[in-house]
């Protein structure tokens, strides 16, 4: 199992529009970094614990758990002429963007960024490094162990 950090701009989708998702389950869809879409199609598996984290808003940090629940496949979003994440460059032959399923496990009280600066154990986390913007990023099991204890305060 695997540990990982998904960005969200609350503006976008958030925490609470996931707790009224249909079976609290959405597509990741709209990644468009490389980087972020390769941990998506080439690292992440179904089970993989995720810290949903709220950025790009007042009040920045983590909003609760969620898990992976499916494998990679083909963000529809790219192919729609209509849609702000729309690639002319996607076919359905090679399509360049990929997606997970994410299921919430827990909304969760906001862990806020200053929080997570002040917690010496999380001192190496990516989300916490200058100059990440990454919108996902893997979080070491004992990154996550302490969030975990964090948000059970």
């Amino acid at each position: 199992m695997a540990y990982w950090l998904m960005k969200s701009e609350p503006s976008e989708f958030s925490i609470d529009d996931l707790v009224k998702a249909k079976n609290q389950t959405v597509p990741w869809f709209g990644v468009r970094n490389y980087l972020a879409r390769n941990y998506m199609r080439d690292h992440m598996r179904v089970g993989d614990d995720v810290l949903f984290y709220h950025s790009s808003c007042p009040e920045p940090g983590i909003a609760g758990l969620a898990r992976v629940l499916s494998t990679a496949y083909p963000d529809e979003t790219q192919f729609d002429k209509k849609s702000k994440y729309f690639d002319a460059k996607a076919t359905r032959e090679t399509p360049r963007w990929m997606l997970v399923d994410v299921q919430l496990m827990r909304k969760s009280r906001l862990l806020s960024l200053a929080e997570l600066r002040d917690t010496p154990a999380l001192q190496t986390m990516v989300i916490l490094q200058r100059g990440n913007r990454l919108s996902i990023t893997p979080v070491t099991s004992t990154e996550w162990k302490s969030v975990v204890k964090l948000l059970g305060k």
